[in-house]
């Protein structure tokens, strides 16, 4: 059809649709909530790391029960990381990520009536099943909207915001757990306080963005890699509609062509044999000749990242609040922070089953620090923003690693506690480079397995959040000292091995490859 501009139309590949597109508002509310989604991911996940110290009175976690809970949500999304990459790669994207949003909420929501360690464990669990569809799979889902020139600085850009969001965490623990309300729920038998409110307040992220998402379409690339064309040019139609305020009919693509995009073939069989085949099918060619280095590689530095920046942040609060106890009642001592949290935590263990010694409320200071960790976050992704198009994303990796693993080792040979404070901060900003990580998985992997890639390293560095969790839980009390030597050892090796990730090569992104 002529648009009274005479558009010419042209049949072309889905990149070069893209770039017709142009970059609008549809980009600008889509990356914003793919930015809180990420931010969920870390609401619903760690903001139970302000619970777990405050909580301790009431249902008297041993230090193993703090342990396991502090990693449940993340086993949780180990478990179910293949099974989601295998449905966002044969149902799609959108129709994974916005029931798992909602889901998320609800099983957040009956977290917070929990009246034992098991109840508490099981809603955790399928909260963290939950957060797992939507944590990897919006990597490909915001990807997929972008061309290559976007791509990048669209992820980084949603990274950013998630920052903002994570500063949510920190200022909703400081408004509601420092409150000093409380009523009995006869029924359950459960004084409801303020901490168990702050879980649901962490949920709430997850609730908006999932009514939001049903405002947004399904990706276009993946429609097209299942064979339906004319679904998928019609929500370029309709992006182009809302970036440029033109009609859709000026459009200048008539037609999509499938080169460099993979077709989806349907499987025959049960549901299981179809999941077990197509993980298979999906999985292998991630480590055939081609990719198994590259797969080898992000799946290791995701480990250590995770590990330390994931597992020492676990602790953060508990930490931290240690110290800053200890600094109020000595106000003009300074001692070594190890030394300070091995005496207080063992005081609060003792101390939990006779009402004495029990942490209810967090030092103001506590949160004030926290807040810095997210502002460290963001502004480190609003640098990495802007660094990214002129520094290869490797030497930005590289960077971050090699710095926050050495002052994780500073921070326990200095005896001054707030010196040490922020050398702790600086420490756990090397979650920077998961985020660089996820982007390689996007752009260095084929369509087909862009979805799975992604799950693959995030299952191995949740697998390095577990560890980490539990191995610094383990040492933490007894041994505070070496715990920080291996967290910032391990990131400093993983600097030196970021060296090896491969430039994207852009002709070969999106070529077929044999499993």
């Amino acid at each position: 059809m002529d648009s009274p501009e005479k558009v010419v139309k042209t049949e072309e590949t889905l990149d070069k649709a893209l770039e017709h597109l142009k970059f609008g508002f549809f980009n600008i509310c889509l990356i914003i909530t793919s930015g809180f989604i990420l931010a969920n991911v870390i609401l619903e996940t760690f903001g139970i790391s302000f619970v777990l110290p405050v909580s301790q009175c009431e249902l008297h976690w041993t230090m193993e029960e703090r342990s396991v809970l502090s990693s449940i949500s993340v086993i949780g999304i180990i478990i179910s990381s293949h099974l989601w990459g295998y449905l966002a790669d044969t149902k799609g994207r959108k129709t994974i990520i916005l029931p798992t949003l909602l889901l998320g909420f609800l099983f957040e929501f009956l977290t917070s009536f929990s009246n034992s360690f098991w109840v508490f464990f099981v809603f955790k669990l399928f909260n963290g099943i939950c957060v797992s569809g939507s944590s990897a799979t919006i990597y490909a889902y915001l990807g997929e909207f972008h061309t290559s020139k976007h791509r990048d600085r669209a992820i980084m850009i949603a990274s950013t915001i998630f920052g903002f969001g994570t500063i949510l965490m920190s200022i909703l623990a400081w408004i509601f757990i420092n409150q000093e309300w409380s009523f009995y729920i006869p029924g359950i038998g459960i004084t409801y306080k303020p901490w168990r409110l702050y879980l649901i307040a962490c949920g709430l992220p997850g609730l908006i963005c999932g009514l939001v998402l049903f405002g947004f379409p399904e990706s276009p690339k993946y429609l097209l890699s299942v064979g339906k064309e004319e679904e998928a040019l019609e929500i370029l139609k309709y992006i182009y509609e809302k970036n440029t305020k033109q009609s859709r009919d000026t459009f200048p693509v008539s037609k999509l062509l499938k080169e460099n995009v993979e077709e989806v073939i349907p499987e025959t069989g049960s549901f299981c044999s179809k999941l077990g085949k197509s993980v298979w099918n999906q999985t292998a060619p991630l480590f055939n000749k081609q990719y198994v280095l590259l797969t080898a590689l992000i799946c290791f530095l995701q480990f250590i990242i995770f590990s330390t920046a994931n597992g020492m942040y676990m602790w953060f609060p508990d930490i931290l609040n240690s110290v800053m106890e200890y600094n109020k009642e000595n106000p003009d001592n300074s001692t070594y922070i190890c030394e300070i949290y091995k005496e207080k935590i063992g005081k609060v263990f003792a101390g939990s089953h006779h009402g004495t010694a029990c942490v209810e409320k967090f030092e103001i200071s506590t949160y004030i620090y926290s807040i810095y960790v997210e502002v460290g976050y963001i502004l480190g992704f609003a640098a990495i923003s802007g660094l990214i198009r002129l520094v290869h994303k490797k030497y930005i990796i590289v960077f971050v690693l090699l710095v926050t693993g050495t002052c994780g080792i500073i921070t326990v040979l200095v005896k001054h506690s707030i010196t040490a404070n922020i050398l702790y901060i600086i420490m756990l900003t090397c979650a920077l480079a998961e985020n660089l990580l996820g982007t390689a998985a996007v752009e260095l992997y084929p369509t087909k397995l862009r979805a799975m890639s992604v799950c693959i390293s995030l299952m191995f560095g949740r697998l390095g959040c577990v560890f980490g969790t539990f191995y610094i839980g383990a040492m933490l009390k007894n041994y505070c000292n070496e715990s920080f030597y291996a967290c910032g050892g391990s990131l400093i090796l993983a600097g030196l091995l970021a060296f090896c990730i491969p430039r994207q090569k852009e002709e070969k992104v999106d070529e077929k490859i044999e499993a």
